[in-house]
């Protein structure tokens, strides 16, 4: 544990990263890092886990909508093309 004199840092992933570590936490129910590894996860860290699963995928829905857009696409194809999962076209 950091003392309080000293700056505390944080722990940062890319999205992508973080993402994956909380979809096999969740597969698994079990915290696989930090202080709580090996732990179960309670019901409130299992949601937090799906919520932000959830948000990453809005946000590449959203790009994803917003680059066809801007590629001339119709909004109707947009959508469509917004809720591919994957590189899929």
């Amino acid at each position: 544990m950091a003392k309080s004199n000293d700056a505390r840092q944080r722990r940062w992933f890319t999205p992508n990263k973080r993402a994956d570590s909380y979809a096999k936490e969740r597969k698994s129910k079990v915290h696989q890092h930090g202080e709580k590894e090996g732990k179960k996860l309670t019901d409130y860290e299992a949601g937090m886990r799906s919520g932000y699963l959830q948000c990453q995928s809005d946000h590449a829905g959203l790009y994803k909508y917003r680059k066809a857009l801007d590629e001339g696409k119709s909004k109707s194809e947009a959508k469509r093309l917004s809720r591919i999962i994957g590189k899929g076209k």
